[in-house]
């Protein structure tokens, strides 16, 4: 990948606020909680901060800016992206957008701990919004304070980085900085608050508009105003659309519908789980946003959700996010039908969605197989087997893959056997493996191969061995496990930021052996099946 060059220091960043320059702001300039009508955005400042200091940067995301090293550790850097300085060229402001969340309409929302600072134009002419979150209240933090905490913050910059290396769309992270400050939480709403650690992190995105920021405009019959934020989008983010019209406001939903689809086949590729598909956690650009109480799936689990608050309906569950998918862009499609006044272009939108998810699971399954192409007569009974039998026995999923490669197309592997050491490893209860389950998964296994086999060609080379490295390249060794990521927030606060910065050292090369490494691809160990912060989380941050 060819990078920008990294010669930019802070001062010479190129700023162009096209938003805030073409949409209507909030009149009202003072910063209180309100109800924002007939604008796109308020103008706040960061809230300053008394002590910032750097955890770390990701400088794949100082990249984007062109940024050097020697900015990104700079005294300037740490008190702009802490919310203390602004550059010149920086216009803050807030974005008033609306949601559904877990199903029901919820009203104006808007950016309620988050900041824009502006727009940044690289050396490719690429757009890159900086964002801070947790920088302070806005006119849409309604009862919040606006801030955040040091242990959401480093599991946001973690998961925006680990997300872009395993090359699924996502928002970035630039940076992770502590405020000095202390920040009343309760973690799980349990009437149990406590002071911990503030912290801000910086994020990147060509921008950060949502399902919601068309959805406001929609509920309040701001018809006009959602044909001009419409257009703004077109225009700047989907430019090879055309120009704004009819037509094209269809061809936006369907692209939508497209990048939508194609980011949840990813999640599902790795075992990711959202957590909030709220329309309001929904990016127009198809990007992963908002990482709140997410998790990898690690014992397989169709119906796993990471999030306390969905424990009981399980809306946002692993297996539930193509559906709510679609869901939400049948909001986005109410919200943007007044210009267009016509059902069918977003009921062949919607179904574009469905035909897309299915072509694109059952692709990505059969290369996370390793399988050269999805066959309908051989690889649906095949894979809706696999996904059966990973749910009898409590089985790693990131593991479970990434060992199936090791099988070859000489293993012998009979039905009253033992289970193949590779496979088991994958297992986190040996103990509870019956004969029945043994039987079936070595069929399944024997089927595999003999698929295998059906794929190779007289004249292949060392196919086994080509399998492999392909299916290495889409299963990743490594991924960010929640008790990994709990581990390093725990050393960060008590001043420790080793961790985090070897987790994101070991998550730029996923795919990769990194043999001295080999403890972080682990099973999760059982005393963090149940500890706050490694297996379920809440939105509290």
């Amino acid at each position: 990948m060819n990078m920008p060059l990294r010669d930019q220091t802070l001062e010479s960043l190129t700023f162009d606020n096209r938003f805030v320059q073409e949409l209507p702001p909030d009149p009202q300039p003072k910063n209180y909680r309100r109800q924002v009508s007939g604008a796109c955005y308020s103008r706040v400042l960061p809230t300053t901060v008394s002590s910032p200091k750097l955890v770390t940067h990701s400088r794949e995301a100082a990249g984007l800016l062109n940024l050097s090293e020697e900015s990104c550790e700079s005294s300037l850097f740490t008190e702009i992206f802490a919310g203390n300085n602004l550059l010149s060229g920086m216009d803050p402001f807030a974005m008033c957008y609306g949601g559904h969340q877990f199903g029901n309409w919820a009203g104006q929302l808007g950016d309620g701990r988050a900041i824009n600072l502006g727009d940044v134009i690289n050396s490719q002419q690429e757009r890159w919004t900086l964002q801070l979150k947790g920088a302070g209240p806005t006119p849409y933090s309604r009862q919040a304070d606006g801030l955040a905490v040091l242990r959401s913050s480093i599991r946001e910059f973690l998961c925006s980085e680990a997300m872009y290396h395993l090359g699924i769309p996502t928002t970035r992270a630039l940076s992770v900085i502590t405020t000095g400050e202390l920040v009343e939480r309760d973690m799980f709403y349990d009437g149990h608050p406590k002071d911990e650690p503030g912290a801000v992190v910086c994020r990147v995105a060509p921008s950060f508009l949502r399902f919601g920021n068309y959805e406001i405009l929609a509920s309040r019959g701001e018809t006009d105003l959602l044909k001009k934020l419409v257009d703004y989008t077109i225009r700047t983010d989907f430019p090879h659309l055309g120009e704004p019209s009819v037509t094209c406001y269809t061809a936006w939903f369907k692209e939508i519908c497209q990048t939508t689809a194609a980011m949840i086949i990813h999640w599902m590729r790795v075992g990711f789980v959202h957590g909030v598909m709220n329309t309001d956690n929904m990016s127009v650009l198809g990007l992963t946003i908002d990482y709140g109480p997410y998790g990898w799936l690690e014992g397989y689990d169709a119906q796993w959700t990471p999030n306390t608050t969905d424990a009981r309906g399980r809306r946002y569950c692993y297996s539930n996010q193509p559906q709510i998918g679609q869901w939400n862009l049948l909001q986005l499609a109410n919200a943007i039908y007044p210009l267009v006044k016509q059902v069918e272009p977003f009921q062949e939108a919607l179904a574009y969605y469905n035909t897309l998810f299915l072509k694109g699971w059952n692709d990505m399954m059969a290369a996370k197989l390793g399988l050269k192409t999805f066959s309908a007569e051989t690889d649906d009974t095949l894979i809706g087997e696999l996904v059966e039998i990973l749910q009898l026995v409590e089985t790693d999923m990131t593991i479970f893959f990434r060992q199936l490669a090791s099988i070859t197309t000489s293993s012998k592997v009979q039905s009253g056997n033992n289970i193949p050491a590779a496979i088991s490893e994958a297992h986190y209860k040996p103990e509870e493996i019956t004969e029945s389950y043994r039987h079936r998964m070595n069929s399944w296994l024997q089927s595999y191969i003999k698929r295998l086999e059906h794929d190779k060609l007289p004249h292949d080379k060392l196919p086994d061995e080509l399998r492999r490295q392909k299916m290495n390249s889409i299963n990743p060794k490594y991924v960010l496990r929640n008790y990994l990521a709990q581990l390093a927030i725990d050393k960060a606060e008590e001043g420790d930021n080793s961790m985090v910065i070897e987790l994101l050292d070991l998550l730029r090369n996923p795919y990769e052996e990194q043999p001295e490494r080999d403890h972080f691809a682990a099973k999760r160990p059982e005393w963090a099946r149940n500890r706050a912060g490694c297996s379920m989380l809440s939105c509290s941050s």
